[in-house]
């Protein structure tokens, strides 16, 4: 069974004593690759040493995170510009429009998501979104960049119907299902039954989210196995099947082949 976390903070503090066991842990269970999105300036050198100790492990993505956008974000764009462009990126991200924790600088961080979706385009690459209390304010800078143009990922998705079919109206679009998946009181799981299967992607968003029954434990990659067994059981369908669904819809979105 060969799994893809496409979406997982491992270069986080919280990892810095354990980490070669936490690798270890997610190969066990068939993870393959880890995909690590940057969150701002202070993230890229512990971002960058994870794919130099384990290439053929983690693959990098390089972004500012909304809730990292300052009154400097010009300055912090162009330090995050010069990596994206020095590294050898699988996607641009994590990058988005948060609205949940502050509101006042909405304006600043559309421009800058906007900004960074361009870099997707000048690239080629794949985004990775976050959207908090934002999902019709992402897709409106989607279309205002060019969705024809675009493609990526809505990274922790957790939104209603509504928000799934007007993510689901632009083809180039995923979903990314974490453990928000297992929580007791999740609708996702109903949600996801009106999600085409092929649209579907597993991450852990580790060290955050942490499925059931670790919730309120630190995450790690090792964990997506439990997110891929509440996903079968909603599919109505085996693990492997599910693995299998999720991660061919991983290398077509990233576009990678993994050899192994």
């Amino acid at each position: 069974m060969k799994l893809i976390d496409t979406h997982a903070h491992l270069y986080a503090e919280e990892f810095q004593e354990d980490l070669t066991l936490v690798v270890e842990r997610a190969k066990a269970v068939g993870v393959e690759n880890v995909l690590l999105p940057n969150v701002d300036e202070t993230t890229i050198i512990p971002l960058r040493k994870l794919t130099t100790h384990y290439p053929d492990f983690f693959l990098p993505m390089m972004g500012l995170h909304p809730t990292s956008v300052t009154a400097n974000w010009k300055q912090q764009l162009e330090t995050i510009y010069t990596q994206f462009l020095t590294l050898n990126c699988i996607a641009v991200g994590e990058i988005g429009i948060d609205l949940y924790w502050d509101q006042s600088l909405q304006q600043e961080q559309t421009v800058v998501f906007e900004e960074q979706l361009r870099w997707s385009i000048e690239k080629d690459l794949p985004v990775s979104i976050h959207s908090r209390n934002a999902t019709f304010e992402v897709i409106q800078s989607i279309k205002n960049v060019g969705k024809e143009k675009l493609r990526g990922v809505f990274h922790s998705f957790g939104g209603n119907i509504d928000e799934l079919k007007a993510i689901m109206e632009m083809s180039n679009f995923y979903v990314g299902i974490n453990g928000v998946l297992t929580f007791k009181n999740s609708k996702l799981g109903e949600t996801l039954r009106h999600c085409p299967r092929e649209r579907v992607i597993l991450e852990t968003d580790a060290p955050y989210l942490t499925p059931h029954p670790y919730r309120g434990k630190r995450n790690e990659s090792a964990y997506l196995s439990l997110i891929l067994q509440k996903l079968a059981e909603v599919w109505e369908i085996n693990r492997e099947e599910a693995a299998y669904i999720t991660s061919n819809n991983a290398r077509n979105l990233f576009r990678f082949v993994n050899d192994k």
